[in-house]
């Protein structure tokens, strides 16, 4: 049996060396430090990017601008400094993880392999696997492919999942394997290719970059699944729960439909169904 004093001496052992994140949490955090840390993608037009002026910028971005003014009026501070953490997809999740960032903002998928690790905010995004046309291909959707040829960028989910999804629905189309997204967008300006399927948020980017996107049209349905969140650290509650309902309130107002409109209406865009839908759902009430 163990000494009674050996006891409280390990106890306080343990709390010296856990982190003060994890005892406090993030809204304590910030409250100390007067400081809260947006991380974002540098690299993923329009949801989260550098401008032309190397600024932060994009739909993302703007949500956790919101997030944060949420959080200074939860800890009723005179003044909250916002530092913006430049990410890269191969960092977003450990930023978290080890206190670089209090948010990812930026294009990241809710999956349950990565909720191991880290938690998301209620969904601010639903893409998937879409279609990129010329405005007068006369393709609409995805059943307008039968007979024709689809570029997609070869070892990526997208063609696994276009792929599955033709067989599935019996479109016999020709699939055209290239090299990359610029080569995509290459075949599908000179027509030798009828389409290009990629992620569907990554084919609006395309489009906001274009000279003209007047050009380009996208299929109104989509051939895979992709719901979007913001990643906060896990079982952090509070935290989540201040950017969850700086959320809500976007969707429950409307206001989501502007901050849509600034970053995706250049293009002429506007919500898809599926992404109206998720405005509705995700409207929790207080």
């Amino acid at each position: 049996m163990s000494h009674p004093s050996a006891k409280a001496l390990l106890a306080s052992v343990v709390l010296c060396v856990v982190p003060a994140i994890v005892i406090g949490g993030t809204l304590d955090q910030i409250k100390k430090s007067g400081e809260i840390r947006l991380g974002y993608r540098t690299d993923a037009p329009p949801l989260s990017f550098n401008d032309t002026s190397g600024q932060p910028a994009g739909y993302s971005v703007e949500l956790c601008k919101r997030i944060a003014a949420e959080v200074k009026d939860q800890l009723k501070l005179k003044d909250l400094k916002t530092t913006l953490v430049p990410l890269t997809s191969d960092d977003r999740i450990e930023a978290i993880i080890n206190n670089r960032a209090d948010i990812e903002c930026g294009a990241t998928t809710i999956t349950l392999s990565r909720a191991e690790k880290v938690d998301f905010t209620l969904m601010t995004f639903v893409t998937g696997g879409g279609l990129l046309t010329l405005a007068n291909s006369g393709i609409s959707s995805m059943a307008n492919l039968a007979g024709k040829s689809v570029a997609v960028v070869s070892g990526t989910t997208s063609q696994i999942a276009l792929q599955k999804y033709l067989q599935k629905n019996l479109i016999d189309a020709k699939v055209v394997a290239v090299a990359d997204r610029k080569d995509g967008m290459k075949q599908l300006q000179a027509a030798k290719v009828d389409a290009f399927a990629a992620d569907q948020v990554l084919l609006i980017g395309e489009v906001l970059q274009a000279p003209d996107p007047r050009v380009f049209s996208l299929a109104s349905d989509l051939f895979s699944f992709e719901p979007y969140g913001l990643v906060v650290r896990r079982n952090d509650a509070d935290f989540r729960l201040v950017a969850n309902r700086a959320l809500a309130q976007l969707y429950r107002s409307g206001q989501i439909e502007d901050i849509f409109s600034r970053w995706f209406g250049g293009a002429g865009l506007t919500p898809t169904p599926v992404l109206r839908a998720m405005y509705l759902i995700e409207a929790l009430p207080e």
